[in-house]
């Protein structure tokens, strides 16, 4: 279990394309999981889960075109 002191999206979405499954807690943001290399999305998700969710699957995807 990796935990990031800080939200850096780009720094986030290379830890988890790296290691491709797992968890991780953001201070902050709370303890997210991770599988097939994408952020999964919580059971009862709230907007503030949903929103980081989103936005990191979505660095993850744009570090991919490169």
């Amino acid at each position: 279990m990796r935990i990031f002191k800080k939200y850096v999206p780009a720094l986030i979405a290379k830890h988890i394309r790296t290691f491709f499954k797992g968890r991780m807690y953001i201070q902050g943001k709370g303890a997210y999981e991770f599988d097939n290399g994408t952020m999964l999305m919580p059971a009862q998700a709230d907007v503030k889960h949903a929103s980081t969710v989103n936005e990191i699957n979505r660095a993850i995807e744009s570090s991919k075109k490169f």
